[in-house]
């Protein structure tokens, strides 16, 4: 997983309430369908015309936001079933942090054991640099700090975000719950020759019955 310090780049105003999960990515997508090439099928209800062109009013098919690295999101962003998926199609167009008001606890949970960092601002704020990158948007750039855990809006102010202190620790080590275990493989092996010193009988192994 990339480890994720900070990132500043175009931001991309999308503040619909309630994007679900089958928005972002069409649960027929997730069968057939590569996680690398998730991204080409991200948003295609509102990306795609019918005909299968692109629909130049939608934002993210704006060149200024086509490979913007943030999502400027609504309420409730990522509601809807449980797919991993949808954490891989944003991904997969270069998206590296979202910001909104709030998120379905799935969906967070998704994002931060895939590395893409789920940022969390009063609604009003995020309103507010979304008008900033759209009076300016070939030129304004948002940054995300996760280490200072701050966002910068296009015009400098500074807003503090919140960030669970072990998520924190595994997104700037680009590690997931499975690498966080594995980080303490020593202590786990020193604790099981402890126990087994300790406990034989829990250790044995019955062998199977035969018939």
């Amino acid at each position: 997983m990339q480890p994720f310090t900070a990132v500043t780049g175009p931001a991309a105003p999308l503040l619909r309430p309630n994007i679900d999960t089958d928005v972002i990515i069409r649960v027929e997508r997730l069968v057939g369908t590569t996680r690398a090439s998730m991204g080409a099928h991200a948003f295609e209800v509102w990306r795609f015309r019918a005909d299968g062109s692109e629909d130049p009013a939608f934002v993210l098919n704006r060149p200024e936001f086509r490979a913007a690295p943030i999502l400027l999101a609504g309420p409730n962003f990522g509601c809807g079933s449980s797919r991993e998926g949808a954490v891989w199609a944003l991904q997969g167009m270069g998206v590296r942090a979202v910001i909104a008001p709030s998120y379905s606890d799935i969906f967070r949970n998704n994002a931060l054991q895939n590395g893409l960092l789920p940022v969390v601002l009063d609604e009003a704020v995020v309103r507010e640099i979304a008008a900033q990158v759209e009076a300016a948007p070939d030129r304004a750039r948002v940054t995300v700090d996760l280490e200072r855990e701050v966002v910068i809006a296009p015009d400098g102010t500074r807003h503090r975000f919140a960030i669970d202190p072990a998520r924190r620790e595994a997104l700037l080590a680009g590690l997931d719950d499975v690498g966080l275990t594995l980080r303490q493989a020593d202590a786990i092996a020193a604790w099981q020759q402890a126990d087994r010193a300790a406990r034989p009988w829990a250790w044995q192994v019955a062998a199977p019955e035969r018939r």
